[in-house]
């Protein structure tokens, strides 16, 4: 099995935009666990400073990010949320070392 693909993406939103950004990163996030190639979509916030997020993709593959960025439901995300940015959001990708990768499922 080749190697599982993580990314983190580091999200700052205006002040004004919490609420908005959420609820966008949540039904994007639903529609993406939906996805094959998805393994997880999990969605957090910083506790000290709400305007902060981390999306953590669990990608089953290294292909499977370019095919979740060709769903209609992440153009609609991007889409939504590009005003919402406080600053340009970025990511670092990592593999996974343990669990094996079948530890990583969710029961959906």
């Amino acid at each position: 099995m080749s190697a599982m693909l993580i990314v983190h993406v580091f999200v700052h939103v205006t002040p004004d935009s919490v609420d908005a950004f959420r609820a966008a990163t949540i039904e994007n996030a639903r529609n993406s666990v939906q996805e094959p190639g998805i393994v997880r979509f999990d969605v957090i916030q910083q506790d000290d400073d709400p305007t902060q997020f981390v999306l953590v993709e669990i990608y089953r593959d290294a292909e499977a990010p370019a095919r979740h960025k060709e769903t209609a439901h992440y153009a609609v995300w991007r889409d939504t949320v590009a005003s919402m940015m406080a600053e340009p959001r970025r990511s670092v990708k990592y593999h996974e070392i343990f669990p094996e990768p079948a530890g990583w499922e969710r029961v959906r």
